[in-house]
């Protein structure tokens, strides 16, 4: 028997150290994806052992995440199988990666139906590749990022609270300008930059701000979600500056490998299946991909 309860910032204390132990890139983890977005997915946490679990009721049925942490997942997975049979849900298990699967096929066999979401799979790039953009396949962002520097005034600096209020017009901006295929979403996501915002300090985000002029051009945002791997939560850009996304991304990119010199990785997470997104995230040809699966427990 284990209790859930929702979210508070008072979880992160015992939460950061199970995301350590994972050590998993993936963005699903990390205690800031959690609490920033909890105002769409009300969630409840709780744990068991070393694992964390989290109960999410977006949607349809509520379903789980994969428990997370160290220790024997066997008896984990059996308490959340039985609190489902409690409340009348389907067992079901989301944000399981490719790492994850040889568990679930030792444990459930037959009785496990795995489902491919490649719409929320994580892109992984390598944090130096980042950095420089050698090689031919980033040739046209150079030659973007060198304009950009020919053309413009520009500074980049760590983002603060001083800054926010210039997000919020920039995020205007931005949603003024933005694809139809980028407004689903929009606001859920406005709510999770908000939140950031408010709880800046107490979650530990990075951030950085790219200026041209006196007028800020672009923002980023994330945490360390593994030992080795920085977690971009979010970027924004005003899209009449030329340039602004390649520099902010390399700008960023640069400030968190000279705050964090252990980091391998940078996770731009998913493209949520918006075709301009997958466009843009593979133009800067990922490294790897965190594989994301959803399984099914079936009765029997």
């Amino acid at each position: 028997m284990f209790d859930l309860h929702p979210v508070t910032l008072a979880d992160k204390a015992w939460v950061d150290p199970i995301v350590l132990a994972e050590a998993s890139p993936s963005a699903d983890y990390n205690f800031g994806n959690i609490f920033l977005w909890d105002e769409t997915f009300h969630q409840q946490i709780g744990r068991i052992g070393d694992r964390m679990v989290t109960l999410l009721t977006y949607g349809i049925a509520p379903f789980f995440v994969w428990p997370i942490g160290s220790g024997d997942v066997r008896p984990v997975l059996d308490e959340m199988g039985a609190y489902a049979a409690r409340e009348d849900f389907p067992f079901i298990l989301r944000g399981v990666t490719a790492d994850h699967l040889s568990l679930v096929e030792a444990i459930f066999g037959s009785a496990a139906q795995v489902t491919e979401e490649r719409d929320l799979w994580d892109y992984l790039y390598s944090a130096e590749k980042l950095d420089t953009l050698s090689g031919k396949h980033l040739h046209a962002k150079r030659n973007h990022i060198h304009r950009f520097e020919e053309e413009n005034d520009w500074r980049f600096a760590p983002l603060t609270a001083a800054d926010f209020p210039a997000c919020r017009v920039l995020l205007d901006k931005w949603l003024a300008s933005c694809g139809e295929d980028e407004h689903d979403g929009v606001e859920d996501e406005h709510r999770a930059i908000e939140r950031a915002f408010q709880y800046w300090d107490a979650l530990g985000l990075e951030g950085g701000a790219l200026w041209v002029g006196k007028n800020l051009a672009a923002f980023s945002l994330g945490e360390m979600t593994s030992p080795d791997t920085f977690d971009v939560h979010f970027e924004k850009a005003d899209a009449a500056v030329d340039g602004a996304y390649p520099m902010i991304n390399r700008e960023f990119v640069r400030h968190i490998r000279a705050l964090h010199p252990e980091v391998r990785w940078i996770n731009r997470e998913d493209d949520t299946g918006r075709e301009s997104l997958r466009r843009s995230k593979q133009s800067y040809h990922p490294d790897r991909m965190v594989e994301k699966y959803k399984v099914e427990l079936k009765d029997g």
